[in-house]
C-alpha cells in the first residue's frame, strides 16, 4: 500500500466522524436548545451564545450535509478522487473559517460600553 492509497483513505473514513459531530451539534442547538458550543472563544461562550445560535447552526448543517453528500457520491456515484477530494478539503476549511468568523463575531470589542475606570478600583 502507498502512501497515498493510505491517505486517500484517512480522508474519506475521516469524513464519518466529522459529518456525524456537525450534524450533531446542529441538532443540539436547533432541537435541544444547547447552546454551550455556540461562538467559543478560547472555550469561552458569548454573553449572548442564542443569538449566533443560528449562523452556528447554519455552518453545521450545511458543511454535515455536503460532507455527507461527498460520502454518498463516493459510494453510490464513483466521483473520481480529485473532485470528491476538493469538496471535502473545501468544506472542512471553510467551516473552520466559518466557525471563525462567527466566534470572533461574537466577542467583537465594537459596541461594547466600556466601563469607567473609576467603577474597576472597588
Amino acid at each position: 500500500m502507498s502512501i497515498s492509497i493510505a491517505l486517500t483513505w484517512i480522508l474519506f473514513l475521516g469524513l464519518f466522524p466529522i459529518a456525524f459531530f456537525w450534524l450533531r451539534r446542529a441538532w443540539r442547538i436547533l432541537f435541544k436548545r444547547d447552546f454551550s458550543e455556540v461562538a467559543l472563544k478560547r472555550g469561552v461562550p458569548p454573553e449572548n451564545p442564542e443569538k449566533y445560535a443560528p449562523y452556528t447552526a447554519a455552518v453545521n448543517v450545511v458543511a454535515g450535509a455536503i460532507a455527507v453528500s461527498v460520502i454518498l457520491m463516493v459510494v453510490l456515484a464513483g466521483v473520481h478522487y480529485d473532485t470528491w477530494t476538493a469538496i471535502a478539503g473545501s468544506t472542512i476549511w471553510m467551516k473552520f473559517f466559518a466557525d471563525y468568523i462567527v466566534s470572533r463575531n461574537a466577542h467583537a470589542p465594537w459596541g461594547k460600553k466600556k466601563e469607567s475606570a473609576a467603577g474597576n478600583r472597588r
